[in-house]
């Protein structure tokens, strides 16, 4: 597989240059100003990046509820910020609360193993080692104005996996479009719309226990733009078999760590892995008609362009894709 970044800093470094926000590294004393009189377990080589990214991580009112987050201006997202006022409100949603099969019990009823592979379930960060406060992870990116778990399962961080799969656009002749602007040749993706907040997005979803991240991208793309849940024998196993061509074929990584979700909390967040398959020829998963299953409410090959409104950072995801593959954005 094919890597934006050779090592784990530099993609940081690519990640948060593609959000336009400063970052910064270090191998001593992160975040001292604010955990050196609390019982916390951080790492010496810990990697902090700035907290100035996570922006829909403090939306006002917490996603499918009505709570509202303590207002957390920028200059005071940094936990290393003293800020003695600060009191998030405490949300775990009923759904998380009744311990469904893929969500952690309460903190004190079980003794989860963070920054470790706890089990089956994979508690380290893609992002390093976290800080512990109170037995409970902190956000590594800095405060939300929310503690509890919100809609996500897990404490700490919820693994994601996100497939791009894309196209080059193409006319009624088969040739390849160029943008009228940019002259170069355009890629086109296939987006999900959500049901859950009625926005566009990477198809996408959570790494089961124990599961490869490669299971993760195949089957939540089956599922959520194919709809395989709901075909026939033979649909499923002509589907199956375009999509593991396509899957087994090198993937582009274009992204590898945490996501600014509007679900992330102060104790709980989303991380992902991006990685993008390109069908060259159009003749794989480009010739299977596309269905919304899952939680998508719709399906569509959508052309890559920077004007689009997509979900968490995902356009930043599809930024990389066209910057690799020289492509208009």
């Amino acid at each position: 597989m094919k890597t934006v970044s050779r090592n784990w800093v530099a993609s940081v470094q690519v990640a948060l240059s593609l959000l336009g926000f400063p970052y910064s590294a270090g191998t001593s004393g992160i975040w001292k100003n604010a955990i050196n009189s609390i019982p916390s377990l951080c790492s010496s080589t810990s990697v902090y990046m700035s907290p100035v990214a996570h922006i829909k991580a403090r939306c006002p009112v917490y996603p499918g509820s009505d709570t509202s987050r303590f207002h957390v201006p920028d200059d005071k997202v940094d936990w290393k910020t003293d800020w003695p006022r600060y009191s998030p409100v405490n949300y775990t949603a009923s759904t998380v609360l009744k311990k469904p099969v893929w969500a952690d019990p309460e903190i004190g009823a079980f003794s989860p193993l963070f920054n470790s592979l706890d089990g089956s379930v994979d508690r380290r960060s893609h992002e390093g080692q976290y800080c512990i406060q109170n037995g409970k992870p902190l956000n590594p990116h800095g405060r939300t104005g929310l503690e509890g778990r919100g809609l996500l399962g897990r404490w700490g961080p919820n693994h994601a996996a996100d497939p791009i799969v894309t196209r080059w656009k193409r006319d009624s002749k088969g040739q390849l479009v160029h943008h009228t602007t940019s002259q170069l040749p355009m890629l086109q993706f296939v987006s999900i719309k959500r049901l859950d907040c009625d926005e566009w997005a990477i198809p996408g979803g959570m790494v089961d226990p124990g599961e490869c991240i490669s299971q993760t991208l195949q089957r939540e793309f089956s599922e959520e733009a194919m709809n395989t849940l709901q075909a026939s024998a033979s649909e499923r196993e002509n589907i199956q078999k375009r999509i593991t061509k396509l899957f087994s074929s090198e993937g582009l990584q274009v992204y590898k760590g945490y996501v600014d979700d509007p679900r992330n909390t102060d104790n709980a967040w989303m991380e992902t892995v991006a990685i993008n398959f390109h069908d060259e020829s159009g003749n794989s998963v480009s010739e299977l008609p596309l269905q919304a299953g899952d939680d998508a409410g719709q399906v569509s090959w959508i052309d890559v362009d920077s004007s689009l409104a997509l979900y968490a950072n995902h356009l930043h995801f599809l930024e990389t894709v066209a910057k690799e593959r020289n492509t208009h954005w």
